[in-house]
């Protein structure tokens, strides 16, 4: 079990989960859930450098219009880079607060921010075959949802991978839009077989066609 670290430099939990909490909004609200690379800033490869980053177009619009509902917005991102060594907290920190700086810029504030770091290949405390939060587990949907009350039934997620849809399936959330972007028109036909009558699956060229979401069509708390 690893120590917990809930400071402003390393805000990781006892597993070792990134949850950094900017806002706290009032209990039961939805939320919409964020994928980070390849859908709100474009997919480089272990992106832990700042002038990598190039977020997507509308991506800050998506998050102002979901602020605007008073709609949670939650960042919820594999970064499976620092397990196998690629980069450290410290560059992710750095990546992390120029892409909410960024967005900010354009008007989108980010809520709350989840980062898995495990995975199979990682190297020590890091390696995991199947760590409860690294998608396709719903594990960091389920804590943001414990720690901010919200509703998950009726909250989205937009993402580029299946994995992500399959995340947000498990959580119980009412559906998931897989944008084109980064891997998602490659992801697309595994994406679609998720999809039932309790959960929607849709598709749009990038995160600026998730203004027709259910979620950002409501006018949750206005």
């Amino acid at each position: 079990m690893l120590k917990s670290s809930q400071s402003a430099e390393h805000p990781l939990d006892a597993q070792g989960v990134w949850c950094q909490i900017m806002r706290r909004p009032p209990p039961g609200r939805p939320a919409l859930f964020l994928d980070r690379d390849g859908a709100i800033v474009e997919d480089t490869g272990y992106l832990h450098k700042v002038d990598d980053i190039v977020v997507i177009a509308g991506a800050a619009e998506v998050i102002a219009a979901a602020n605007w509902r008073s709609i949670p917005v939650i960042m919820v991102t594999n970064q499976s880079g620092i397990a196998r060594g690629y980069y450290g907290w410290d560059q992710f920190k750095s990546v992390q607060g120029a892409i909410v700086a960024s967005l900010a810029r354009g008007g989108g504030r980010i809520d709350a921010v989840y980062a898995c770091p495990h995975h199979p290949q990682g190297k020590g405390i890091l390696a995991h075959p199947d760590h409860p939060a690294r998608k396709p587990n719903p594990g960091m949907l389920l804590e943001a949802a414990s720690a901010l009350a919200l509703d998950l039934k009726s909250s989205w997620l937009i993402g580029d991978k299946s994995d992500d849809i399959e995340a947000a399936k498990r959580a119980g959330i009412a559906g998931a839009f897989l944008v084109a972007t980064g891997y998602g028109s490659a992801e697309r036909q595994r994406a679609a077989t998720l999809a039932t009558e309790a959960f929607e699956v849709r598709f749009g060229r990038s995160i600026a066609d998730a203004m027709m979401l259910p979620i950002l069509a409501s006018r949750h708390g206005r």
